[in-house]
């Protein structure tokens, strides 16, 4: 009795630690690298005055990527991936939008990802579609070496991820403090 208890003490706590956060869908590509895409609630980032203030958001929108376990560039696996370019297109079905980009951040739980706060172009509790874009970095920004180049060409081909009929008013009405 004392486990079973133990056990639902410990699914409790982990569900509410994991309830702040919605997550919309693990995916893998085939360049070795994990990518979950979720919404967490508005948050204070820095510095003030480059994003969002928390005061003007509705949500959080992140995407976490990293190498894979089975990479075949060798990277350490769980590390994170940067300098790539990453937009999310926020549909309303009433047919507003809005496109943003998700920079770099940094936090704890996560650690680095990309992301960005997030005012919704209609109500909290309207349906959206999301369509996020990665692309690969721009020649100006990442230097690639001859070796990586003759066998990858390039860090990661563009790929778009879409997901349909959300409701964002859950996460929208969650604060972190």
């Amino acid at each position: 009795m004392k486990k079973f208890l133990y056990l639902l003490f410990s699914f409790t706590c982990i569900s509410q630690v994991y309830a702040e956060e919605m997550i919309l869908g693990e995916e893998y590509i085939t360049e070795g690298m994990n990518i979950v895409f979720e919404i967490a609630p508005k948050d204070r980032v820095f510095p003030e005055g480059i994003y969002l203030p928390e005061s003007e958001t509705d949500i959080h929108i992140e995407m976490l990527i990293n190498w894979s376990e089975d990479n075949e560039s060798n990277s350490p696996a769980g590390g994170f991936i940067p300098y790539l370019d990453v937009f999310v297109e926020i549909i309303n079905k009433s047919g507003a939008n809005t496109k943003v980009r998700l920079t770099p951040h940094l936090n704890i739980s996560d650690n680095f990802h990309y992301a960005q706060n997030i005012k919704l172009p209609g109500e909290t509790d309207d349906t959206y579609d999301l369509i996020f874009e990665i692309n690969p970095p721009d020649s100006d920004v990442l230097g690639i070496h001859y070796d990586w180049k003759k066998k990858y060409q390039h860090l990661v081909n563009k790929k778009t991820f879409k997901y349909h009929n959300l409701n964002f008013q859950q996460i929208a009405k969650a604060t972190r403090r």
